[in-house]
């Protein structure tokens, strides 16, 4: 890529990310109530992206110890306690993360 290409590039990324932050405020004014839809959208969407990552993630897990998706199963149970204990989105991601990371970098658990 040219020096030129690649600041065309940057400037679209900015752009389009402008725009996208922007209309929602553009298309709904404060005046008029949000749709219903929209309302709706706004609290089945959140729950279906994560329940979509699960699945990706779940996708190409492999079998440890005879069991299927052990690492895994347990990253998640780490995190569903740590959101269930403390309510915080940020603190579940990042434990349940860490705790994936631990299980796989230590072979605690037998392959």
């Amino acid at each position: 890529m040219t020096k030129l290409q690649q600041i065309i590039t940057i400037a679209m990324c900015v752009l389009g990310t402008q725009v996208m932050r922007t209309l929602p405020f553009l298309v709904f004014s404060s005046a008029k109530p949000t749709p219903r839809l929209v309302q709706y959208l706004g609290k089945a969407l959140p729950a279906a992206v994560f329940a979509m990552l699960v699945v990706y993630c779940l996708k190409s897990a492999r079998p440890v110890a005879g069991i299927p998706a052990l690492t895994e199963l347990i990253a998640i149970a780490a995190t569903v306690l740590l959101h269930l204990w403390r309510k915080n989105m940020l603190l579940s991601i990042a434990g349940g993360t860490l705790c994936y990371m631990v299980l796989i970098q230590t072979g605690i658990l037998p392959v």
